[in-house]
């Protein structure tokens, strides 16, 4: 089953900061696009995964079904 999210990004300073709107609590940032996208993949796994062994992989079946739909930049005067 493949999950379809929409990636909102804003920049600040040199940083891009997004969250996926989908999901409440997934923020993230990067230096650029493609590492803003890893690192919500990452932030996405910990909100999502049962940590009762305290091992924290990846389930590969997360990862294959991780999708960004919709990249949205947002401006500075706009309102999330």
């Amino acid at each position: 089953m493949q999950h379809s999210f929409t990636l909102e990004y804003w920049e600040d300073d040199k940083w891009y900061v997004g969250r996926l709107k989908e999901v409440p609590g997934v923020f993230s940032q990067g230096e650029t696009i493609e590492e803003l996208e890893d690192n919500i993949l990452d932030a996405y796994i910990l909100m999502t995964t049962d940590d009762e062994d305290n091992s924290r992989r990846p389930d590969q079946e997360i990862i294959a079904s991780f999708l960004i739909l919709w990249h949205f930049h947002l401006e500075e005067n706009q309102i999330l």
